[in-house]
């Protein structure tokens, strides 16, 4: 009974270190930056808080923690396994490419997401410093500068890998959902009406006395929702029932906070910082620590989210979707450990860079929302769409709801567009041109290539075998599939005659589970020519090396083909341009540089 109750605590713990920082950072600036733009009367306060209320149970708890939730596939979730279920529920057909182009708009939102988030994180708790009385003459030029000096160590600290500090960040969470709890039970005590907030009747009023200004309220009321995605992408980390756990108490916590902020404002209501102005009101002694655990909760909220990064990315890569990058596996039993250095400083450079450009958090705030409300009604079409192609048809109309109201925040974020929000389609459209560029290049490449049946190619194969001028020893030559023999194998064994003893088709299959390895070797294809198959889940770190000694494949050489792209299309030498930057497959898998040998194959594009 103890490890059960030990196993299920800790994994609440773990889900608040690792999922919940961005949401539960979300107090620092929601209330601060909606009430700059509408005045804090109470009847408005009521009103915000009541969409706050029912923006947290609908867009987190109910398309997140239950619909999207349940859609999982070994454990794992986010947008791209939304894409793989889809694709396996309708099997081809028109649609595929509007799924494929939704998963893509998706995971460059995400993306771009990973750039806003820490800058707005870090820069609004270090704003805290000016309610110090010794820090209150600090210019916001030096607060960037703290603020950027704290992403720029953690962005340091990534390739040391998070696995051994991640066992602080549970604990850490905890003590800062705790604070946000007990200081706004301590403010409601002063006001206990404003718990009459929870009821929608006082959203609904709000839009009845606002109007049109009303509902472009709701561009800053999703603030409180940012960070609500990470349940479903960061299912695979620690799965789904921790999570849903987490959430309650971090529900809880982040309702009992904002009930307390507005019951603070009624009282101060020209406070422009509403969270720090609260707890400075309640505790002078406690500020500073609690400044100090703001800091360290919006640190670990930025980490949250750039380890997400990473794991999409990696998704992306795997899946064939992006380049291949360079992945360092910071930790020997965590699968989901990795580092990956292009994306990491990019990430610096860029959250620097929107520090500068905006200034302020609350400018900040103006281009923020647009990527989440985007993510987010992605994810309830895709939903919906999966739901009314199973046996949970009921849930269907559920989730079309879901995704109306989504839509309606992403419309009412169309607002922010001239205030910055072009921003988040800028950081967004980098990806998603290069996963456009990518896939389509990919096709257009291979088509190009020209690969050879393996019918036609075992012809001329066993005439040269037959000669037996055969090189002693093992070559290994990389296939994309048994099947389709590429130029470059040609080249090598029909036009040049290198052929050896024995020779293996190795191929790497990547399916469409996250996690899973197996392989199949068969022998005997052709007189001596042996194929070994690699199926692996996208998620998966495959040691092709292990898996080689395991089958007795002692290679001497492994071939693998380079391609010299020779085009006048200024879209394929984008395509070429990538390609070039980008580690070759056998780099990408870590494979002994002294047995490579790369064989180049010109192409026309």
């Amino acid at each position: 009974m103890q490890k059960h109750e030990q196993s299920y605590w800790g994994g609440i713990v773990k889900s608040m270190g690792l999922v919940f920082g961005d949401i539960g950072t979300s107090p620092i600036y929601t209330l601060s930056v909606i009430f700059a733009i509408t005045p804090p009367k109470p009847e408005n306060i009521f009103g915000i808080l009541s969409l706050i209320v029912w923006t947290l149970i609908i867009l987190v708890t109910v398309e997140y923690a239950w619909l999207a939730m349940s859609l999982g596939r070994k454990g794992e979730g986010g947008t791209i396994v939304l894409k793989e279920i889809l694709v396996r529920l309708l099997k081809g057909g028109r649609a595929m490419g509007f799924i494929g182009l939704l998963s893509f708009i998706g995971v460059s939102l995400l993306l771009g997401d990973g750039v806003i988030t820490p800058a707005i994180s870090i820069l609004s708790a270090v704003e805290g410093l000016v309610l110090i009385p010794t820090f209150s003459g600090l210019s916001q030029g030096v607060l960037i500068f703290i603020a950027a000096v704290i992403a720029i160590t953690l962005f340091i600290f990534q390739s040391r890998g998070t696995d051994k500090v991640a066992g602080a960040f549970g604990p850490l969470m905890v003590l800062w959902f705790a604070s946000l709890t007990v200081t706004g039970l301590i403010a409601i005590a002063g006001h206990p009406e404003v718990v009459k907030a929870i009821s929608p009747w006082y959203a609904i009023k709000f839009f009845l006395d606002n109007g049109l200004s009303g509902f472009f309220v709701l561009s800053e009321v999703i603030l409180c929702a940012t960070g609500g995605e990470a349940l479903y992408a960061d299912m695979g980390h620690l799965g789904r029932k921790p999570i849903v756990r987490a959430w309650y108490f971090v529900f809880v916590a982040l309702v009992i906070n904002y009930l307390g902020q507005g019951a603070f404002l009624l009282e101060h209501p020209h406070e422009k910082n509403t969270l720090f102005g609260m707890v400075q009101g309640e505790s002078q002694f406690l500020y500073i620590p609690f400044l100090i655990l703001t800091i360290l909760a919006t640190v670990i909220a930025s980490q949250a989210l750039i380890s997400g990064v990473f794991s999409i990315v990696y998704q992306g890569i795997t899946t064939r979707i992006m380049p291949l990058m360079k992945v360092d596996y910071t930790s020997s039993h965590l699968k989901s450990q990795i580092y990956i250095g292009s994306v990491n400083w990019s990430l610096m450079v860029l959250v620097i860079f929107i520090m500068l450009l905006f200034g302020k958090s609350e400018n900040l705030a103006a281009a923020y929302g647009l990527a989440v409300t985007g993510t987010m009604t992605i994810t309830g079409i895709m939903m919906t769409w999966i739901f009314a192609n199973t046996t949970k048809k009921w849930k269907a109309p559920i989730a079309l709801a879901v995704t109306l109201v989504d839509a309606v925040f992403l419309i009412a974020n169309l607002n922010k567009l001239p205030h910055g929000g072009y921003w988040s389609i800028i950081l967004a459209s980098v990806p998603f041109m290069t996963i456009l560029i990518w896939t389509r290049g990919q096709r257009a490449l291979y088509k190009a290539l020209k690969p050879l049946d393996v019918e036609t190619f075992l012809l001329s194969y066993e005439q040269i075998f037959s000669k037996g001028r055969t090189i002693p020893g093992t070559g290994l030559f990389f296939t994309r599939e048994w099947a389709v023999v590429p130029p470059y194998v040609v080249h090598c064994i029909i036009r040049s005659n290198i052929i050896y003893e024995r020779n293996v088709f190795i191929s790497i299959i990547r399916t469409d589970e996250p996690f899973g390895v197996s392989y199949k070797l068969t022998e005997k294809r052709g007189s001596g020519l042996d194929s070994f198959e690699i199926f692996a889940g996208y998620m998966e770190v495959i040691d092709i090396e292990t898996l080689l000694k395991k089958n007795n494949i002692n290679e001497k050489v492994i071939f693998y083909g380079v391609e010299d792209i020779t085009t006048p299309n200024p879209i394929w030498k984008i395509f070429n341009a990538i390609k070039k930057l980008s580690p070759n497959f056998v780099q990408f898998n870590q494979l002994p540089a002294s047995k490579l040998q790369g064989v180049l194959t010109r192409v026309e594009m």
